[in-house]
């Protein structure tokens, strides 16, 4: 897994190398600052929390400013399906920080959509990837097939910090650093940071930013982003589209445009739906009604 940020907090952490290495009378993560908002995973603090803020709300303000606003297009959807299967609803954190609310985000180590996924963990949990199709870019299947690799790690961890580190840099990495530096394989929010130093450089940064870019998001006004203006959630209905529908009959049918499918469906690659099987497509809503077909020779 790779995220949105990989090659800037390569840089960085290189810049700041002074803060990575733990010193002997360092404190010990706790309960960070009261923040606007209620916290349903841990907020503790640490340096690269604190970093990480900074950055946001100096050098890096435009690129925060781009994830508010995207956020009021996808935080809706992500929060609905974090409730209804009973987990935190600051992931919705995580998946700022790996793309910035960009479902077409894609990374120089090939990894797509919203939740960065890779293929090999994509095609695991359950996404297709094709020559017409790639589904880590539907926000819809792409956030369930991330919540359910994040209730696995929370899982084998014990831990929603632990879990965000193992779906930075792998479960199995994971798995070998906690066994040689705790002698076990499960632990706590506050092991991520008894681990850190034994981290790969990226996943290091990785719950300092999630925790930064919440405690920003929580009370932008606090953090000097006031008055941004988010995008509106996503409003569509559901039709089903005969294999190898052009996009351009789709959109007249729906009465919108190929850009608005484009945007309500990021996942379609070409210029028409897929042409091995008929596929759910994503139109404006109110228009065309629920399980409406629209036929390729429309």
């Amino acid at each position: 897994m790779v995220g949105h940020h990989r090659a800037q907090v390569d840089a960085d952490i290189r810049a700041t190398d002074a803060l990575l290495a733990p010193t002997a009378d360092a404190p010990a993560p706790s309960a960070g600052p009261s923040e606007a908002g209620s916290w349903d995973i841990a907020n503790l603090d640490h340096a690269r929390v604190d970093y990480w803020t900074r950055r946001f709300q100096t050098d890096k303000r435009s690129d925060f400013v781009a994830y508010l606003q995207r956020m009021g297009r996808y935080a809706s959807l992500i929060s609905d399906e974090l409730d209804e299967r009973g987990m935190p609803q600051d992931l919705v954190y995580l998946a700022m920080i790996e793309s910035g609310f960009n479902p077409r985000a894609y990374s120089r180590a090939k990894a797509s959509g919203l939740w960065q996924f890779i293929s090999a963990t994509a095609s695991r949990y359950g996404l297709d990837i094709n020559r017409a199709v790639d589904e880590r870019n539907d926000p819809v299947k792409a956030t369930a097939a991330a919540l359910d690799y994040l209730s696995d790690l929370h899982d084998r961890f014990g831990s929603w910090y632990l879990a965000a580190a193992a779906y930075n840099m792998g479960e199995n990495g994971l798995t070998r650093i906690l066994r040689a530096a705790l002698g076990r394989t499960t632990g706590t929010d506050a092991d991520y940071y008894a681990v850190w130093d034994r981290l790969p450089r990226e996943t290091r940064d990785y719950v300092p930013l999630m925790v930064a870019a919440a405690r920003i998001a929580k009370d932008p006004a606090q953090y000097g982003f006031a008055g941004i203006e988010p995008l509106q959630p996503l409003a569509y209905r559901e039709v089903v589209a005969r294999p190898a529908t052009p996009l351009a009959s789709l959109a007249r049918k729906a009465g919108t445009t190929v850009a608005q499918l484009r945007v309500l469906n990021p996942s379609l690659k070409l210029g028409r739906t897929r042409n091995d099987e008929s596929m759910v497509v994503r139109v404006p809503a109110p228009d065309a009604a629920d399980g409406a077909a629209v036929g390729a020779a429309d």
